[in-house]
C-alpha cells in the first residue's frame, strides 16, 4: 500500500497537469482560429496598407521568443493592474488586488500574441483558395460580409481552420518560457513539469508528460499527412 501511494499520487498529478495544458491549449486554439479568420477576412475586404500593415504587426509574434513576450506583456499588465487598484481604493476603498498579472487570462493572452501567426498563416492560405467571385455572388443575394463569411467561407474553410487550431493547440502544449514567467502559482502545465523533472534529473516521472506532448503533437501530422494524400488522389 505504501509503495503504491507515490504512484496514485503521481497519476492524480499528472491527469491535473494533462487537464491544464488541455484547456489553456484549446482556449488559445479557438481564440486564435477566430481572431485570425477576422484578421484574414478584413485584409480580403480592405486592401489598404494600413490594414495589411496592422495584420503584420499583429503576425511579428512568432518571430519573436516566448521569455520576451511574457516580460513584455507583464510590464504593462502589472501597471494596469496597479492603476485599476489605486482607482478602486482612491474612489471605493476597495482592495482588488492584481486582476490580470499571473492569471490564466495574461498567459492566454501571451500565447495568442505567440502563436497568433501560426493560425493567422494557414487560415490566410485557405481563405486566399477561394475566388472572389463567391463574394461578389453572395452580395448579389443580399447576404452582408459577416453573413458571407459565416454562411459561405467559413464551410468552404472547415479544413483549414481546423489545422490551424491544431497547429496552435500543439504549440501551446509545448510552450515552456511564457508558461514559467506568466503562469499562476501552483499552476502547472505538463510541458512545466517535464522541465522541472529534467532539472532534478527525475527522468522517469519526466517521460509520462514527455510522451504525452509527444502523441498530441503526432496529431496534426497524421492529420497533415492524411490531407495531403486525400488532395492528390481527388
Amino acid at each position: 500500500m505504501a509503495f503504491n501511494r507515490p504512484q496514485a499520487r503521481f497519476r492524480t498529478q499528472f491527469w491535473e497537469f494533462a487537464q491544464h495544458s488541455f484547456v489553456l491549449a484549446s482556449v488559445t486554439a479557438i481564440l486564435a482560429v477566430a481572431i485570425a479568420l477576422i484578421l484574414a477576412y478584413g485584409q480580403r475586404l480592405n486592401h489598404s496598407l494600413w490594414m495589411a500593415l496592422g495584420v503584420r504587426i499583429a503576425s511579428l509574434g512568432y518571430a519573436i521568443p516566448g521569455s520576451v513576450i511574457a516580460v513584455g506583456i507583464l510590464i504593462p499588465m502589472g501597471k494596469l493592474d496597479n492603476a485599476i487598484a489605486n482607482f478602486f481604493q482612491a474612489q471605493f476603498n476597495i482592495s482588488t488586488g492584481l486582476l490580470l498579472s499571473g492569471t490564466i487570462t495574461a498567459l492566454v493572452f501571451a500565447y495568442l500574441v505567440r502563436f497568433l501567426a501560426v493560425s493567422f498563416g494557414a487560415v490566410e492560405t485557405s481563405l486566399g483558395k477561394i475566388k472572389p467571385t463567391l463574394d461578389d455572388a453572395s452580395r448579389s443575394l443580399g447576404y452582408t460580409p459577416i453573413r458571407t463569411l459565416v454562411s459561405v467561407h467559413t464551410p468552404l474553410m472547415w479544413s483549414g481552420l481546423l489545422t490551424a487550431a491544431m497547429l496552435v493547440f500543439v504549440d501551446v502544449m509545448k510552450e515552456l518560457p511564457a508558461t514559467l514567467v506568466i503562469r499562476p502559482f501552483n499552476f502547472d502545465t505538463l510541458a512545466v513539469k517535464v522541465y522541472q523533472y529534467a532539472s532534478d534529473e527525475r527522468l522517469v516521472e519526466a517521460s509520462v508528460p514527455a510522451l504525452a506532448i509527444l502523441a498530441v503533437g503526432l496529431i496534426p501530422v497524421i492529420f497533415l499527412s492524411w490531407r495531403i494524400a486525400h488532395v492528390r488522389n481527388e
